[in-house]
């Protein structure tokens, strides 16, 4: 008798598939949730070209990395695709497409979102068989799953790569790192003299983050155990960090833009921790093999924590009403709920998570702490 699938229903597989292009153009947390399916693929059509339809930093990052990712295809800005910016990549999303129906591909996934502006990209990719999400009044593909917003991210690729065939083989995401980027952090950063916890005190959307202050209170906690601590961030993020290195009085090193994301990733594979918001660079350490610590707004820790406990600790705020003017908002996922759901406020929704949890966290995960220096 056949074992069943472990994570639901798995479609049948494509015959004589030699080619397959999988649409994710967005930004590096994204990504991360999406390796799992990618290396269910890789197992189930073990001699196709896998095509990653991509960002310039996929190209990037990917450039002679092993993994499941044979080739990016960078896709032009468009519309729910992919936000422009100063790359050189073609401004015409149908010149992007002749030139990929060229490439013939067999199978087509769309793990991009909802569909209403993936699904015709995908669709005009012009492959055999199409696959992907589909949320109300975005248009079918050949095989697509419902979008339903609160699905572990990991779980909702899983399922639309099983939807041609290919189970899941696991549910962790991993990025291998390479030489390179360990030879860029050890160039940046220097060999350690003691172990390495980082901070990562940014995100993108400011309700996600937690305040600087309290991120100096872990620096100096950590600091005190004998840790050497990093603080990184991207250059926007400059000020977020400059507030962190401030506030803890003790000395830690500000890591702004120092290190590509390979260097970053090379960094992280040698942290004894990383305590972070729940951004990109989270999921990315964790992807790495180091043990996290996050702060999670209730709604993205269903989303996007991890589920393993033998090295991470999803730490959760529970704030459901804007702390600034009080409305509810949770109605935008469920309309029969009473309220509006919106307001414009984008104060943090995780302020209210105690500095106590998240050290307390981090020494569960890091004992024994090492001799203070």
């Amino acid at each position: 008798m056949a074992t069943p699938p472990v994570l639901g229903p798995v479609g049948e597989l494509v015959p004589d598939v030699e080619r397959i292009a999988v649409l994710r153009a967005n930004a590096l947390g994204d990504f991360i949730f999406t390796l799992p399916a990618l290396d269910a693929l890789r197992s189930a059509y073990p001699s196709a070209e896998i095509v990653l339809l991509g960002a310039p930093w996929h190209a990037q990052l990917w450039r002679e990395r092993p993994g499941p990712v044979d080739r990016v295809l960078v896709v032009p800005p468009a519309p729910g695709i992919r936000d422009p910016g100063p790359d050189g990549s073609p401004a015409d999303p149908d010149e992007f497409l002749a030139t990929a129906r060229a490439e013939r591909f067999d199978v087509a996934l769309q793990v991009h979102g909802g569909g209403a502006n993936s699904n015709p990209f995908v669709a005009g990719l012009g492959a055999r068989v199409t696959a992907g999400l589909r949320a109300d009044g975005a248009p079918a593909l050949d095989r697509w799953l419902r979008y339903v917003y609160y699905q572990h991210e990991v779980i909702r690729y899983l399922e639309v790569a099983a939807l041609v065939g290919a189970p899941a083989t696991t549910i962790t995401p991993t990025l291998a790192v390479t030489d390179a980027d360990r030879a860029e952090a050890t160039a940046v950063l220097g060999s350690p003299t003691r172990p390495r916890v980082a901070l990562h005190p940014g995100a993108t959307d400011t309700r996600r983050r937690w305040p600087p202050q309290r991120f100096a209170e872990v620096a100096r906690e950590l600091t005190a155990d004998g840790y050497e601590v990093l603080v990184t961030g991207t250059p926007a993020e400059q000020e977020t960090v400059d507030a962190v290195v401030a506030a803890a009085g003790v000395p830690v090193r500000p890591q702004v833009g120092t290190l590509s994301l390979g260097g970053l990733a090379g960094a992280y594979a040698d942290c004894a921790l990383v305590v972070s918001n729940d951004t990109g660079p989270l999921h990315l350490a964790g992807a790495v093999g180091a043990p996290t610590v996050g702060i999670f707004w209730v709604g993205n820790l269903i989303n996007g924590a991890s589920p393993l406990r033998g090295r991470h600790r999803p730490i959760a705020a529970w704030t459901t009403h804007c702390p600034v003017c009080g409305v509810d908002c949770t109605p935008g996922i469920y309309p029969h709920r009473p309220g509006d759901g919106e307001c414009s406020h984008r104060v943090s929704f995780v302020a209210d998570v105690p500095t106590a949890e998240v050290v307390e966290a981090a020494r569960e995960v890091l004992t024994p702490p090492p001799s203070s220096p």
